[in-house]
C-alpha cells in the first residue's frame, strides 16, 4: 500500500520510530542549512506529537519516504475544521532532491485534500525555502501572509500560503 519507485518507496502508515525519526531529520537538515537552534526541534516534535494524539486517518495523512531502510522525506496533511487542513513537515533529504520527490509528495498531499472535500489548505513557511516555494505555487498556492519576527535563534520570515479547493 504504498508507492514503489526505483530509488525509494512512499507509504502512508504511520510506523514505531517514524515520529522521531523525522523530528530528527528536521533538526539536522534545518541546523545545517538555515542554522535553526533546537528550539526549531521542538517545534517540530511538540506538532508531531499532537498530531499522533489526534490522528483521524479519514482527514489526516503522513506520508513518509524511505530509501535503504531510512527515511529520507515526509509530508502531512493535518485536519484544521471540515473544510480547511494545513500541509506540514514537507521535507526531502538532500541527497534526493530533485528527482520528483518533492513533487510527488505535494501532489499525493493535495489530491489527499481534495479526496477529504477540504475546501482550503494552506501551509506555513520561511522565506529561505525557494525550491518548496517554487514547488507550493507550480500547484496553486498562493502567498496571503508574511511577517518577521525573531524566532528558532535567528530572525525568520515566516510566509502563509493558501490553496482554495473546489468542494466535491
Amino acid at each position: 500500500m504504498g508507492i514503489h519507485l526505483s530509488v525509494w518507496t512512499v507509504r502512508h502508515q504511520i510506523r514505531a520510530g517514524d515520529i522521531g525519526c523525522i523530528t530528527h531529520l528536521h533538526g539536522v537538515l534545518y541546523a545545517e542549512e538555515f542554522g535553526y537552534d533546537q528550539s526549531f526541534k521542538a517545534y517540530v516534535a511538540e506538532g508531531l506529537g499532537r498530531f499522533v494524539q489526534s490522528f483521524r486517518p479519514d482527514r489526516d495523512r503522513l506520508w513518509v519516504a524511505e530509501a535503504g531502510g531510512k527515511i529520507i522525506g515526509s509530508i502531512a496533511i493535518v485536519s484544521v475544521s471540515e473544510k480547511e487542513a494545513q500541509l506540514r513537515w514537507f521535507l526531502v533529504h538532500p541527497k534526493y532532491r530533485g528527482r520528483g520527490l518533492g513533487r510527488l509528495l505535494i501532489e499525493e498531499a493535495v489530491g489527499f485534500c481534495g479526496e477529504c472535500g477540504y475546501g482550503n489548505v494552506f501551509l506555513l513557511t520561511t522565506s529561505e525555502l525557494g525550491v518548496a516555494r517554487h514547488l507550493y505555487t507550480s500547484v496553486g498556492f498562493r502567498k496571503t501572509e508574511q511577517t518577521t519576527h525573531r524566532i528558532w535563534g535567528k530572525e525568520v520570515t515566516e510566509e502563509r500560503y493558501d490553496l482554495g479547493l473546489r468542494a466535491e
